[in-house]
């Protein structure tokens, strides 16, 4: 199941991931999340090195980060086999991100700066501005991946500006520890989707000025509760399979 592989996967800036061993975890980590290993296939240390062009030795470093993180399960002393992680921790890895990210937004309107607001609403009169361009090449019938590249580029940028608003490093990593979705998975499935259907999750964008107001006001429970639904109803969307009918809550 392609949701739950970044169930501990750490974060982009671990001081790990330049290493070998590093990029071996991360290759292995994507491959599954890509469904290039499928849950139950056989992995092993010098199937891995090969595939990897590596030697033995960060491989198994890897292969030993995997396991703790639950993404393998060894079967014999070189061999190892993807973990299958059922659909009940896909809930809970759920829950966990909700919950991570409301309080990243309980602690911005915080700590927030008046230039960081600023900023937040100047990234989204950018978002604006796309959302305007996006719609119009929509009506006329032309092409629109390249304006929504940049615009989920642009609303990337919102989110990390949110993070960095809250000021708290802990929080931030947790974050990219546990999110259901990698960054490159959370791209594809969004562009998949907006570009089988152009008004797929854009309703949502408004619920982003709502936020900065709340962070102005320095309302953290209205933060929070903000971010909350924005997060649990783009979860839920992205998670599920295109052209399933959404759950009546």
């Amino acid at each position: 199941m392609l949701v739950v592989v970044s169930v501990l996967v750490m974060a982009d800036k671990d001081p790990q991931s330049d290493t070998l061993a590093g990029r071996a975890y991360r290759s292995v980590q994507e491959a599954i999340a890509a469904g290039g290993l499928a849950p139950g296939e056989k992995i092993t240390e010098r199937g891995l090195a090969e595939r990897l062009s590596m030697s033995p030795t960060p491989v198994r470093e890897a292969i030993r980060r995997l396991e703790q993180d639950g993404l393998i399960e060894r079967v014999g002393p070189r061999t190892v086999v993807v973990a299958d992680i059922g659909a009940s921790a896909v809930e809970d890895l759920a829950e966990v991100e909700i919950a991570l990210r409301g309080l990243i937004a309980r602690f911005a309107a915080r700590h927030a700066t008046t230039a960081q607001l600023d900023e937040l609403d100047a990234v989204l009169d950018e978002a604006d501005d796309l959302l305007i361009v996006i719609k119009q090449r929509d009506a006329e019938g032309r092409p629109v991946e390249k304006h929504l590249n940049v615009l989920l580029d642009t609303m990337q940028r919102f989110n990390d500006a949110v993070a960095a608003c809250a000021g708290n490093a802990v929080l931030a990593r947790l974050l990219e520890q546990t999110r259901v979705f990698t960054r490159a998975e959370r791209r594809t499935r969004m562009l998949d989707r907006v570009l089988a259907n152009h008004e797929f999750g854009l309703d949502r964008y408004t619920s982003h000025r709502a936020l900065v107001r709340a962070l102005r006001a320095g309302d953290s429970a209205a933060a929070e509760q903000i971010t909350i639904d924005d997060v649990r109803g783009g979860l839920a969307d992205l998670r599920r399979e295109p052209g399933q009918v959404p759950s009546a809550n």
